[in-house]
């Protein structure tokens, strides 16, 4: 009789240490969630190509000294040490950071590791019928109404239906019905334009 209240004894202990392991806690469960929702907002511009005053970090694993943070000049390039300039507007930092390590493996480094991060943006432009057009720091996620916001808001001759944008490094401007949607990237031209009364 023992023997069968032990047994009975460990087998409901098994099953509530199974019942433990197997379901997460819902605290867990949050912070999963908010884990995921964290990385997903923080996700870089998908293929962004560096430009004129962009502020990047550059790391090379186990080396201090190479390491740093470096702005690209005006002449579009990032002046590292050891290697000196490397050309950097118009090429995604996964292009830049091939040419750095090969750069180092001619005759510094032994298979370098390099990875970079970009710090700071280049600024984007607003003009035309806003309270305050000019040059104003990008941020990740900028749409076009977050652009007029910054710029405090429209005058009372804008027209609030459209909006132009002239996105960097090409000539013309695009047209775009202004909604929430309208996506400003580094370098970009927005302007608004007038309403006819």
């Amino acid at each position: 009789m023992r023997k069968f209240w032990f047994c009975l004894a460990m087998l409901a202990a098994s099953a509530a240490a199974g019942a433990q392991t197997g379901a997460p806690s819902s605290s867990a469960k949050q912070a999963a969630t908010t884990t995921a929702t964290a990385t997903a907002t923080a996700e870089p511009i998908a293929d962004y190509k560096l430009g004129v005053a962009d502020k990047v970090r550059v790391i090379v694993f186990n080396e201090e000294t190479l390491s740093g943070e470096f702005t690209v000049s005006d002449s579009g390039t990032l002046s590292l040490p050891l290697i000196g300039d490397v050309k950097a507007t118009g090429r995604t930092p996964r292009e830049v950071i091939r040419d750095i390590e090969a750069k180092l493996a001619d005759g510094y480094l032994r298979e370098p590791r390099v990875s970079m991060d970009v710090l700071t943006y280049r600024p984007f432009y607003i003009m035309g019928e806003v309270t305050k057009p000019g040059e104003y720091p990008y941020s990740n996620g900028l749409t076009a109404l977050n652009a007029v916001a910054r710029a405090e808001g429209f005058t009372y001759r804008a027209n609030k239906r459209k909006v132009f944008i002239k996105r960097f490094g090409e000539t013309t401007e695009h047209q775009y019905k202004m909604d929430p949607n309208v996506v400003v990237y580094p370098g970009d031209t927005v302007r608004i334009g007038e309403r006819y009364f």
